[in-house]
């Protein structure tokens, strides 16, 4: 009796090699992220309608001050570009300045909502609150709802560097930092479309 080789074992074992872990969490982030341009792509739809219905309120032009909102971008902005230089350090196994750097990302996050909040609270104070009129609740509601963003990604990027810290650059934190690292740039794109369509738009029309 011959010894013929098993081709169905055979098969069943290239295809648990060929499965990799990372491939379903970068798919279920992808879908994530999809369902989240949903989120805001309806946000940036609603402020589209109510943008121009003040009801006899202020208008963006009374209310806005661009050099604040400038500053914040570029905050922001910044802060993505810490995080590149995070990856870079990661991929170098340089865990001490991948943690730096992700740490000076989640202060600039940080100052980031802090002006947002300094915003907010003065637009209030000033009688703009989100009840006011459609335009300032669509407002409110959109930037709002990327600031609540912002603040779940330093929370993320707080677990993060407690994670490489004591376990230092596995295979998954490196994981898990490619798909903050996407999450966070998505931030920066919305931010950009926020800045453009509701702060620079709304003061000179």
């Amino acid at each position: 009796m011959t010894n013929r080789p098993d081709f169905r074992d055979k098969r069943a074992y290239f295809m648990i090699e060929d499965h990799h872990p990372e491939d379903g969490t970068f798919l279920g982030f992808w879908v994530y992220l999809m369902s989240d341009s949903l989120i805001f792509a309806v946000l940036f739809a609603t402020h589209a309608v109510l943008g121009q219905n003040y009801a006899a309120g202020p208008t963006p032009a009374e209310l806005f001050s661009l050099p604040l909102v400038a500053v914040n971008t570029g905050l922001l902005l910044l802060s993505s570009l810490t995080y590149g230089y995070a990856m870079i350090a990661a991929v170098e196994k340089n865990k001490r300045q991948a943690m730096r750097l992700l740490a000076l990302t989640g202060v600039l996050g940080a100052a980031f909502l802090t002006l947002e909040l300094f915003e907010f609270t003065e637009l209030i104070a000033e009688g703009a609150g989100p009840s006011r009129s459609g335009f300032l609740s669509s407002f409110f509601a959109l930037v709002g709802t990327h600031g609540l963003h912002v603040t779940f990604g330093i929370i993320w990027i707080m677990v993060l560097i407690s994670q490489i810290s004591r376990h230092g650059l596995t295979a998954d934190n490196h994981r898990r930092l490619v798909c903050l690292s996407l999450f966070w740039h998505f931030l920066d794109i919305i931010w950009i479309g926020v800045f453009t369509f509701v702060y620079l738009l709304g003061v000179t029309s």
